[in-house]
């Protein structure tokens, strides 16, 4: 028989435990949602045919109900024979906090929960107390380190905008593996952006510089020739370097493996923002060219690239490279939907366009490394 139990009113009340809705209502101080169960039982047919059982039935709700403690039963008579006071349990209502706690066994959770939001107010740290509010089973998870990640909160709160290394942190008992570990909430609690990088960028703590590698053939003042370069980006262009070529490559064995153009230079991308390409005043006059995968991110780097530098041109990212490596192509992990790129010459939109609808086959690219070395260097020659 599907009568319902004792146990199936606790499950009702156990999906706005599992939720975090109580426990949300809770902390705001929120009258109790009083929560009601419809009851299944014997119908009156029933009851006659099996008496013995509907008053067993009768009696588990009510032994469940501990006196009222956990939910209180409402009644209603019912025709046919006689059940008790000719009268069945219809409804449960639970319309405590009290009862919630106890018919969900939670009491030692709530209490819990009630000293973690006293020490975030304890501590003056409202951030975490309204994340805590909004995210109470996490928080419970997470109990043995709130007062870790108030102090960390605190340290970095209040060192917004300084430019420190997070290495510099010195709040007690807080090292950079635990803000690592627990970047996520840290986020949340402080109201920036999770990822490393924005994490990072958000509170106006300085990252780890971001470093461009490039092959060159060309002479610096005091260094004389000198092969390679990595330097910050921002000291880059700085340099006086005046190339007559400059090429782009994503790929580092592409890039360690191109012939270095005369007087020029080849620049490892790594997928990094080529909008900051703009900052360098040197590639004003030089030849610029870009060489990409052949798929929608390396069209889209194209053209932020040319948004900078209109002068830019691609090289190896044309319809003939695509169909001569079929044999080569892979498919995008998560195919694009495609986007506006006004930069991109007909020719570059024509191919681009081709690859995110599809036409050549579901989700096509090109990896640059793919492509095949003796057709990339007739294609590169002009450059030297």
């Amino acid at each position: 028989m599907s009568w319902t139990s004792p146990a199936d009113v606790a499950a009702r009340v156990r999906r706005r435990w599992d939720s975090g809705e109580l426990l949300r209502a809770y902390a705001a101080r929120e009258p109790f949602p009083t929560i009601t169960v419809a009851l299944r039982g014997p119908k009156a047919g029933q009851i006659g045919d099996d008496l013995v059982a509907a008053r067993a039935w009768v009696q588990a709700l009510d032994v469940g109900s501990r006196d009222g403690r956990r939910y209180r039963l409402e009644w209603a008579a019912v025709g046919g024979r006689a059940v008790g006071r000719n009268q069945i349990p219809v409804r449960a209502h639970v319309g405590t906090w009290e009862q919630a706690w106890a018919l969900l066994q939670v009491r030692g959770d709530v209490g819990r929960f009630d000293e973690l939001l006293a020490l975030a107010a304890a501590e003056l740290a409202p951030p975490v107390r309204e994340w805590m509010a909004a995210r109470p089973l996490r928080a419970l998870e997470l109990a043995d380190d709130v007062p870790r990640l108030i102090a960390a909160w605190r340290w970095l709160d209040a060192s917004r905008g300084s430019g420190k290394y997070l290495r510099e942190l010195d709040a007690p008992g807080v090292d950079t593996k635990f803000v690592e570990r627990h970047r996520g909430v840290l986020a949340e609690m402080l109201g920036v952006r999770a990822q490393p990088a924005e994490f990072l960028a958000g509170l106006g703590l300085a990252g780890a510089p971001s470093l461009v590698r490039l092959r060159m053939d060309l002479r610096l003042p005091g260094l004389g020739t000198v092969s390679e370069l990595a330097l910050r980006v921002d000291e880059l262009a700085r340099l006086d370097l005046r190339p007559a070529r400059v090429l782009v490559v994503e790929n580092l064995v592409t890039y360690l493996s191109v012939p270095v153009p005369g007087g020029g230079a080849v620049v490892w991308g790594q997928g990094f923002d080529v909008g900051r390409l703009g900052a360098w005043p040197w590639l004003a006059d030089a030849e610029l060219r870009y060489w990409g995968d052949l798929d929608a991110k390396g069209f889209e780097i194209l053209h932020r690239m040319r948004a900078a530098w209109p002068h830019a041109r691609s090289v190896l990212m044309d319809e003939a490279t695509l169909l001569a490596h079929r044999d080569r192509w892979v498919s995008e992990p998560r195919p694009p939907k495609g986007a506006a790129l006004p930069h991109l010459t007909d020719d570059e939109q024509a191919v681009y366009t081709a690859l995110v609808e599809d036409r050549h086959g579901r989700a096509v690219r090109l990896e640059q490394e793919r492509i095949d070395w003796d057709w990339a260097s007739e294609r590169l020659a002009d450059l030297q």
